[in-house]
């Protein structure tokens, strides 16, 4: 068995190293990246190789490098290992986990012998292991009444973006009524409304604006998420119109 850690932070890097070789006794072969990019050309280079990935690195974070990871090979395993449980990091994986995959979502704080469980769990078992604190984010953005759906989380990002009404119809493939629909909705679901009467801002108010404030004082948007969107956008605007 091989085990690719990737992992910014030496000293992280050399736990992961120590947690690996105590709880896979089978895993024969350690290999060490210190960030998503060179990640990736390791995945590549050892394709059987299981993952233990951090999520925000400076070079390339871990979303997208298992993004890519992912897309080229689906069964993969990977355990994510983060220090965040926000829900910005807990959708952007979410949106990428290929159907049947196993992976797991393990908070940095959680203790040796969860981190070994987990690892076990995954690479021997293929089963998933997802922190209950990372658990409660899952259900609560698929089960509560205020939650966002993942078209109003859409129509967020976009606004934080700075995309007007119209060209989010066009993005989204929405009608302009749709879009207004759903700002609406969001407005809502975010409080914005209560927010302008408690701050007695009326007009002056900025309703976009202030969304994307709560989002991020909500941890709904970061700036790995926000990262991320820029580079979809891009690509976007390169499509053929």
């Amino acid at each position: 068995m091989k085990v690719l850690i990737v992992e910014d932070d030496p000293l992280h890097r050399s736990y992961l190293h120590e947690a690996v070789c105590s709880a896979l006794p089978e895993c024969d072969t350690v290999i060490e990246a210190e960030n998503g990019i060179v990640g990736e050309r390791l995945a590549r280079d050892h394709k059987s190789a299981h993952i233990v990935m951090d999520l925000q690195m400076t070079t390339r974070n871990g979303i997208e490098a298992a993004r890519t990871i992912w897309k080229e090979r689906p069964d993969t395993r990977i355990l994510f290992w983060s220090n965040y449980s926000d829900e910005a990091y807990v959708r952007g994986v979410s949106r990428i986990v290929p159907d049947g995959a196993a992976y797991g979502y393990v908070l940095k704080s959680a203790s040796d012998e969860r981190l070994k469980l987990a690892l076990r769990s995954i690479f021997v078992e293929s089963q998933c292991v997802i922190d209950r604190e990372v658990r409660g984010l899952q259900q609560k953005s698929i089960g509560h009444a205020n939650s966002l759906t993942d078209s109003e989380y859409e129509i967020l990002v976009d606004i934080a973006l700075g995309l007007t009404d119209r060209a989010i119809a066009r993005r989204r493939s929405l009608s302009l009524r749709s879009v207004q629909n759903r700002l609406q909705q969001l407005y809502d679901k975010l409080d914005v409304y209560q927010a302008a009467a408690d701050d007695q801002l009326d007009s002056r108010f900025n309703l976009r604006a202030r969304a994307v404030t709560i989002a991020l004082l909500r941890k709904l948007l970061n700036y790995n998420a926000l990262e991320r969107a820029e580079a979809e956008l891009q690509d976007w605007l390169k499509e053929p119109k």
